[in-house]
């Protein structure tokens, strides 16, 4: 399967995460969320129609970021993700709205089996980020106008694709989110910063905490159900040795217990 890569900015924070030496990261051929994004008539209807207004953050439309893409191969080992993991974001009074119930934790959290690390980043660092006691939702506080990036650091030793939506739409194409899209490469030991919906293969629209109805998905789709919430799935190499990109599960089977601990 062919895929196109995106020139993005990424950090090396980790001597394990190193940068891909400012190599492309992969995304998917095809339409972009800005060859058929806001248009004209669509802010026209929804100005005309104006929704009530939501409180808390959505993501709006940033000013536009060069990204240039190359095509590179890679062919999933299966059609469903090997994990997938979820950030719920608000501004702190909506956090506090959402949950009574929160500790602050680290800002880079552990998903799909420990492959990646991932988290949010602000303009001067990590965003303030908490956990959710016993139903344990992560959630992110941001300020509306400031602007934030996805980071994601591939802890595995093989290459993997990473899907990523953003309320609910995929960063690629701007459309309904799916496993079924194809994403960025991140290679092994190497992290990516997902700073934009991607607008054509040379540039991305950089993510802006807006108020709701400023939001791209109010704006290009007159929807807002799926607002405050960002997500990857993460796809693993076909022919690739599972042992070689699964690092958790040779350490949870290192600590199986043959019986039950007394109380």
């Amino acid at each position: 399967m062919r895929l196109v890569t995106g020139m993005l900015a990424v950090w090396g924070l980790f001597s394990s995460c190193a940068t891909q030496n400012g190599q492309p990261s992969p995304v998917t051929a095809g339409l972009r969320s800005g060859d058929s994004a806001i248009n004209r008539n669509s802010i026209d209807e929804i100005l005309n129609n104006p929704k009530p207004e939501r409180p808390g953050l959505a993501t709006g439309w940033g000013h536009e970021k060069f990204s240039p893409t190359y095509a590179r191969d890679f062919v999933r080992a299966s059609s469903q993700p090997a994990g997938t993991d979820v950030i719920y974001y608000n501004n702190p009074e909506g956090i506090k709205a959402m949950t009574s119930d929160a500790s602050r934790v680290g800002a880079l959290q552990p998903a799909a089996g420990g492959l990646v690390q991932w988290g949010i980043r602000g303009g001067s660092g990590y965003l303030p980020t908490y956990k959710e006691n016993g139903f344990g939702r992560r959630l992110v506080a941001g300020e509306k106008g400031g602007h934030y990036a996805v980071y994601v650091c591939n802890q595995s030793k093989s290459t993997l694709e990473l899907v990523a939506s953003v309320d609910g739409l995929d960063v690629q194409d701007g459309k309904t989110a799916s496993f079924s899209k194809r994403g960025y490469l991140v290679d092994a030991g190497s992290s990516i910063l997902i700073d934009g919906f991607r607008t054509s293969y040379d540039a991305v629209a950089a993510f802006k905490f807006s108020g709701v109805n400023d939001s791209f998905a109010n704006l290009r789709h007159g929807s807002t159900r799926n607002v405050g919430v960002i997500g990857i799935a993460v796809f693993t190499q076909k022919g690739v040795n599972p042992w070689t990109w699964m690092p958790e599960e040779v350490h949870t089977r290192d600590k199986a217990k043959p019986f039950a601990t007394a109380p």
